[in-house]
């Protein structure tokens, strides 16, 4: 007998027993299917975990700066901390590394103000970059974009918030004087006026830098005129209250460049009318570099060829390597809850194919008196567990994607704050559905081991005569 043979016969005896086959795929296909919910769980909460860490950690960054000799290596001669400066050379060799996504060059500016419609704005950080990388570096426009245009800026969501008009100010200083605010009504006012965007798209603003002087900070006289071509989206899930505190902005390198000359000037002239006269130092073009890696998982390849550059490099990689650590129990325990429950299934199969020798005990023993042998009799069985096996797998995947089907939907149902395009929600991903139907195959061959031991073991004669 062929194995065709074995899997016909076995065919033709579960249509037999249509309803003993009924039962014992019904309990294989719970069992496969709560292995593949399962394993649906741990991957989509590792899926999640890894976006919700390259969203927010961002570890799927790498930020690099000059690198730092050590002290044992270091003979005193200027011209050898050269080979750990970060150089536009060194940049273009990172551009062909693979798995980079983007990479941008970041020079930052701080404590900068600006003026539109006789209102006043502030900007903690002001970051000259490429700005046509803004959106691989996950930034998202609410309007607008990065444009070829020279004195162009992008203003983060929080920076369009809360800008001081002077007028409104004077206004509620003197209703306060006047106590007609007695109840504290103004300052209730004042904070909400703080969480409002003021619409900046496509306006030209004056931006001022602010100079920092040894007694403190102080204003300038350097003015900018820019034009808004852009404003970023609040990041998701951020409250207004802490997004008016992220107040940045984006310009181009050689705009950057222009402010920072500008800056440089402004403070050499303060100095020497302050009576220094120290040289001030030429500010480089950049101070860092950031590269966006296609996933978290080429980090460390691609800081191995950042060291080999003497160049020192930041990543936030060890807070998701500390999440999977935690994440493997999570997904043994419901591996673990899914293999329980598939146990608990086989024994159907187990008492439904013992009840199944029993009742062909004549069959058996026709089958032997005609020349079959042991080996036939016990493949026989065993054959019709694994179909029975693989029918209640099939069944079980059909089970867990309408299970998976059914958590979305309540998980859509029960998040009304969120679109149901922003959720993310569970799925089964491709290598799980062979796995499921397998432990399925498996747990029916297992189980019809011991039924097809005991009727191959039957006494041919005995079971004629008996029946």
């Amino acid at each position: 007998m062929n194995i065709f043979d074995y899997l016909r016969l076995a065919w033709d005896q579960l249509k037999r027993r249509v309803v003993v086959t009924a039962l014992c795929t019904m309990g294989i296909a719970i069992g496969s299917a709560s292995i593949v919910v399962a394993l649906s769980f741990g991957e989509s909460i590792n899926h999640y975990s890894r976006v919700q860490m390259s969203q927010f950690m961002k570890t799927d960054e790498i930020t690099i700066h000059r690198g730092n000799p050590t002290s044992g290596t270091s003979s005193g001669d200027p011209n050898e901390t050269k080979a750990y400066e970060l150089t536009k050379s060194k940049i273009d060799i990172m551009r062909t590394f693979p798995n980079v996504k983007a990479i941008a060059t970041y020079q930052t500016l701080n404590s900068l103000q600006f003026e539109v419609d006789h209102k006043s704005g502030y900007i903690n950080n002001l970051f000259a970059t490429e700005l046509d990388t803004l959106s691989a570096f996950g930034f998202e426009f609410q309007q607008g974009g990065p444009a070829d245009q020279e004195n162009a800026i992008i203003l983060s969501y929080g920076a369009t918030m809360g800008l001081f008009d002077e007028q409104l100010s004077r206004s509620n200083q003197q209703a306060m004087r006047n106590n007609s605010d007695s109840d504290g009504g103004s300052y209730e006012r004042n904070g909400q006026m703080r969480l409002i965007a003021y619409p900046l798209y496509q306006k030209q603003v004056i931006l001022k830098p602010n100079l920092f002087v040894p007694g403190g900070m102080t204003s300038s006289n350097i003015q900018f005129p820019l034009r808004v071509i852009g404003i970023l989206k609040k990041p998701e899930g951020m409250s207004d209250q802490a997004a008016s505190n992220m107040k940045t902005a984006f310009v181009s390198p050689s705009l950057g460049k222009k402010l920072q000359e500008a800056i440089n000037n402004a403070s050499s002239g303060n100095s020497n009318t302050n009576g220094s006269n120290q040289e001030q130092q030429p500010s480089p073009e950049f101070n860092e570099v950031k590269i966006k890696v296609t996933n978290s998982t080429h980090v460390k390849e691609i800081e191995e060829g950042i060291k080999k550059l003497k160049l020192s490099s930041q990543t936030n990689l060890h807070y998701e390597e500390q999440m999977q650590g935690q994440l493997v129990i999570l997904r043994f325990i419901f591996g673990g809850v899914g293999l329980f429950i598939l146990f608990v299934a086989s024994i159907s199969i187990i008492v439904a194919m013992t009840m199944s020798t029993h009742q062909r005990r004549r069959q058996i023993g026709i089958m032997k008196v005609l020349g079959a042998n042991l080996n036939q009799i016990r493949n026989m069985f065993i054959a019709e567990s694994a179909m029975l096996g693989l029918l209640g797998g099939a069944c079980g995947i059909l089970l867990s994607y309408w299970v998976i089907w059914g958590i979305n939907l309540a998980v859509i149902q029960f998040s009304p704050s969120q679109s149901g395009s922003d959720l993310e929600i569970l799925f089964i991903s491709p290598w799980i559905l062979p796995v499921g139907l397998f432990f399925a195959v498996m747990t029916g061959v297992l189980s019809g081991i011991y039924p097809a031991i005991k009727a191959s073991r039957t006494d041919a004669l005995t079971a004629i005569k008996r029946d």
